[in-house]
């Protein structure tokens, strides 16, 4: 597309950082509450009061929800008959990133492996983190934006099961790393959890679990039941609300799946703090931007 002005990518990647950072998703609203409504324990429905509280003040404010503002990732789908150039998107990504960390301002995150060096723009080697995806039959660029903190991202596990294991050895692996991550991530969130592919595939499943809106099931009837199987084996935990004790330990568990190799079954688990953060762009090939989740 020869006159597509990819400042508008741009400026798009900008304010989704922004948003994100700053508006729930209303699915993340509405888990919330409807936990809220099915919490007994005293101390853990102070801590949702406290959490609504947080949230009412960023929207009077326009404010961040949470001080950390994590790293930024964006998922591009690319449709069929968007012509593009790649690396104008990839540019135009990284600037907008930086730009929105510069310009609201928030702090940035980002900082070097060794070094640890922060140039305090979010952005950096390797980042934003950009993952790819190409859609049929559509004109449009489809944008989801997530910061991810480090509290919850910290919590990442991953381990190569071998088939012999059984299906108890991922489902106790599920568990055991929900159990030890205590309080960190920000307790109670969306726990994603990656099956099959390779080692780096099912760490991306997982963290495309996390970006799916709360409570949504996957579309096989087995993999949803074991989602549901899971969500109520972890709130039976009683680790409860930052930690802190109660009924709700997690808002959802999504599960992503691949198909592996026939002598290994890989798992990862990665975690989303309770504010589940995401804005999406729509990008038409004529400029138009409609934004939401």
């Amino acid at each position: 597309m020869k006159n597509f002005d990819y400042s508008i990518v741009e400026e798009t990647a900008k304010q989704l950082y922004i948003r994100a950072l700053c508006n729930l998703p209303p699915d993340v609203r509405a888990a919330l509450s409807k936990a809220y409504a099915r919490e007994t324990k005293p101390t853990a429905r102070a801590v949702f009061e406290t959490i609504f509280r947080t949230i009412e003040t960023a929207d009077k404010n326009n404010t961040l929800i949470c001080q950390d503002t994590g790293l930024p990732i964006y998922k591009v789908k690319i449709g069929s008959r968007f012509a593009w150039n790649g690396n104008e998107i990839k540019n135009s990504l990284y600037e907008g990133a930086k730009r929105a960390t510069l310009e609201f301002p928030f702090r940035g995150s980002s900082t070097h492996t060794l070094t640890r060096i922060n140039p305090q723009n979010s952005v950096g080697e390797g980042l934003p983190v950009i993952y790819y995806d190409f859609t049929g039959d559509t004109d449009t660029l489809d944008i989801l934006m997530a910061p991810k903190g480090s509290g919850s991202e910290n919590m990442s596990k991953m381990h190569m099961f071998y088939p012999a294991h059984g299906i108890k050895a991922l489902k106790k692996f599920v568990l055991d790393a929900v159990m030890e991550s205590g309080a960190n991530p920000c307790p109670p969130g969306i726990i994603g959890v990656g099956m099959g592919g390779t080692a780096d595939l099912v760490c991306k499943l997982a963290k495309d679990a996390i970006l799916r809106p709360v409570g949504q099931r996957h579309p096989d009837p087995k993999i949803a039941e074991l989602e549901q199987e899971l969500e109520e084996a972890i709130n039976a935990t009683g680790r409860g609300p930052m930690g802190l004790g109660g009924d709700i330990s997690t808002l959802a568990v999504h599960i992503e799946t691949a198909y592996t190799h026939i002598t290994q079954n890989p798992v990862a688990v990665n975690t989303q703090c309770w504010p589940a953060r995401r804005a999406r762009a729509i990008i038409t090939p004529y400029g138009s931007v409609s934004y939401g989740y």
